[in-house]
């Protein structure tokens, strides 16, 4: 058995690369394993992993586990799930991180059972209790009405981080770490889903979750033809494109640019919100944004208590000089 990993990022891959959630993770990582006085190990399986060693290194990963294995590269979550499973029993970490993407929001409570050890879901933040030795893990409860300080009292500690709740660790070049190749069995028929298609849905323009930018629209604009008009807005500010969960419910834009606690998490530098209230559940998904802008024709809407700039007024009067007004600046 290898050396114990101490808090261990299970991180993952994409073309080649580290996904970008590797990056937020090892800051947490690094906090917290800064508070245990342990290491911090990354971790990455794959087909061809070779590649994103010297980037795990790059961010501050003190010891970098790596698995090379073709059968990896079949898109079989059950082969994912083995792999991460194998790797946790042979480094035996104290803590074990995994991102909240789509894969780890099915893996991570898959691989907890499998650890016999309890799991932090949708974490927005993760410490070190200086009495008690044992991290503690902060979560949304009730909606994002109320956040709860979770301790896992198995070994390891698993925590399941929510995307953007972290800032991406720069990288350095001039970093190294240790680095250890790891020997694991695996076999198909450990896999019992299997992927009929993959659809690829086209984008246009700024991606939501990496916008410094972000306009978004809600159920107040009343139907999909508004959101046109956010668009302009967007394009004039190389902005990223949302919208509240009602707003998706009622079929008016694509389920991609839902932000909220079912939805995707920004953590824009601005943030500009038009006919949207602010419920608990929305704003669980752009608490991070530095700068909140917020039109909306109710005095009373929540959004006004986060916004650090309001403007109440119907949006139809408000948007339109708002616009023109971008045009002339931008001109």
């Amino acid at each position: 058995m290898a050396d114990s990993a101490g808090v261990l990022v299970l991180a993952e891959t994409e073309g080649g690369a580290l996904s970008p959630t590797a990056a937020e993770l090892v800051t947490a990582g690094l906090e917290v394993a800064a508070g245990l006085g342990l290491p911090l190990s990354v971790a990455m399986a794959g087909s061809d992993v070779e590649a994103t060693v010297q980037e795990a290194a790059s961010l501050g990963a003190q010891r970098v586990y790596a698995v090379e294995d073709g059968i990896l590269s079949t898109d079989k979550p059950e082969l994912l799930l083995e792999a991460w499973a194998q790797i946790c029993r042979q480094t035996n970490p104290a803590v074990v991180l995994i991102a909240r993407t789509t894969a780890g929001r099915d893996l991570a409570p898959r691989l907890a059972a499998r650890l016999g050890v309890g799991l932090a879901q949708d974490c927005l933040e993760v410490k070190v209790d200086e009495d008690s030795g044992r991290m503690i893990a902060h979560r949304p409860v009730y909606g994002g009405n109320a956040m709860a300080a979770v301790v896992c009292n198995g070994t390891p500690q698993m925590a399941c981080i929510r995307p953007k709740a972290y800032e991406p660790c720069e990288p350095d070049d001039s970093r190294t770490a240790e680095v250890v190749s790891l020997s694991i069995t695996l076999d198909e028929s450990m896999a019992r889903v299997k992927l009929v298609e993959r659809v690829a849905e086209e984008s246009e323009g700024v991606r939501l979750e990496s916008a410094k930018i972000v306009v978004a629209g809600g159920r107040g604009l009343g139907s999909p033809e508004p959101f046109k008009d956010l668009e302009v807005i967007a394009g004039l500010l190389g902005a990223g494109i949302g919208a509240s969960r009602a707003a998706v419910d009622a079929g008016w834009v694509p389920p991609s640019w839902q932000i909220g606690l079912t939805g995707k998490t920004i953590t824009p530098d601005l943030y500009i919100t038009v006919a949207i209230s602010g419920a608990s559940q929305h704003m669980a998904g752009c608490s991070g944004s530095k700068v909140i802008v917020a039109v909306n024709k109710d005095a009373e809407a929540n959004i006004f208590k986060e916004a650090r700039y309001g403007v109440v007024g119907d949006w139809e009067k408000v948007m339109p000089s708002f616009t023109e007004t971008l045009r002339e600046l931008l001109s």
